[in-house]
């Protein structure tokens, strides 16, 4: 079926880059964000600016909207653009107004996103027959500069995308084409979740800068200033971590360097250096971008939360030793003053309590 009708869920960096490449690409885009504040600059400019490859043009979304139900009424496409922490609140709001046929594309899906998503809309008492996938990451590497101006940095490539139940991941990702060429094939949302490079990059660089963080609100270029070689280190051992996750999944075992590399995120010399330092704090794309202005930023709430605490409740289902992850969730929790053992993506909200390690892949391809 031809997605011609798209619904954006979310207007922040993500959600209005694809509103504004969407609009212009001529689909009709309804554009939606629970905070009508986040809503007004685009209410009075009459649209959003997109600035990339230093053009600038102006989109003008059919219909944008703080009131859900006439932005998701109709369309073929439902795009999440929100941090994963609105994933729960998205789902108790879609449930009664989705319609048979429609499709939910997560972008990204972070680390069980589609498992959440799900598990919340069946438990919320969702009756229309739809499809579900993420992506690994979001289509564009973007940030607004200003309101209602969004610049895109760089497209990202290769980006891989799949459906819960796993049994429909290749007619869903034919349809997601249509709309999003640089999508690929993914074999199921663990092998996405899993390549959740924010959870593997960003919790290691917070932490390590939270005294400069707090100390200058975020004055300093995150990724060519705040990965450090030490700083790198711990992110290499995540990765080892996770790496065991994936292995044990049986599923391709794709360093966080080759994924960085594939997304468009570091250069040749980078990726074949093998130097996750050097990729990072090199990284063409992300080199004007700066850190958050405080700590309480969805670099921890969301990449710790939502991203290391699934990857080691994954991992302890696994039987998969992940001591690193274990202790930056930790030092995360007392940072925060927040338990994101208990306030983050566990196995119960993925829906994946009591289920044994055996049984796991027939839940990815076949669901709940």
């Amino acid at each position: 079926m031809s997605i011609r009708k798209i619904a954006v869920l979310g207007a922040g960096n993500g959600g209005c880059a694809a509103a504004a490449d969407l609009t212009l690409r001529g689909y009709e885009v309804r554009l939606f964000s629970r905070s009508e504040s986040t809503l007004m600059p685009i209410h009075k400019r009459g649209g959003i600016e997109l600035v990339e490859n230093g053009q600038e043009k102006f989109a003008v979304p059919f219909f944008v909207s703080s009131h859900l139900p006439p932005v998701v009424s109709d369309v073929d496409l439902i795009i999440i653009a929100v941090p994963a922490v609105a994933h729960d609140y998205l789902a108790k709001s879609l449930a009664p107004y989705l319609c048979d046929g429609q499709r939910i594309l997560l972008t990204p899906g972070h680390t069980g996103g589609s498992l959440h998503f799900t598990n919340v809309l069946r438990a919320t008492g969702a009756k229309a027959s739809f499809g579900l996938c993420e992506t690994v990451t979001l289509p564009y590497i973007c940030r607004m500069v200003a309101s209602a101006r969004v610049e895109i940095y760089r497209r990202t490539t290769n980006l891989r995308c799949a459906a819960f139940p796993g049994q429909y991941t290749e007619s869903l990702v034919k349809e997601i084409q249509q709309v999003f060429p640089n999508v690929v094939l993914a074999e199921n949302v663990l092998e996405t979740g899993l390549s959740n490079i924010n959870a593997i990059m960003h919790p290691a660089g917070m932490l390590g800068n939270l005294g400069w963080i707090e100390k200058t609100g975020g004055d300093f270029y995150y990724y060519r200033d705040g990965i450090t070689p030490a700083i790198a280190a711990w992110i290499e051992a995540i990765d080892r971590e996770r790496l065991g996750i994936v292995k044990c999944l049986g599923l391709k075992p794709l360093r966080f360097i080759d994924i960085f590399y594939s997304a468009g995120l570091a250069s040749n010399e980078a990726r074949a250096s093998g130097s996750v330092y050097r990729a990072i704090s090199e990284s063409e794309p992300n080199r004007t971008i700066k850190a958050p202005s405080t700590p309480d930023h969805r670099y921890i709430k969301e990449d710790v939360g939502y991203g290391l605490v699934p990857m080691a409740d994954i991992a302890r289902l696994l039987g998969v030793k992940t001591p690193v992850m274990n202790s930056l969730i930790t030092l995360a929790s007392v940072a925060s003053r927040t338990d994101y053992r208990r306030e983050g993506l566990t196995l119960e909200k993925m829906g994946l309590a009591g289920v044994r390690r055996e049984d796991l892949p027939k839940i990815l391809g076949a669901g709940f």
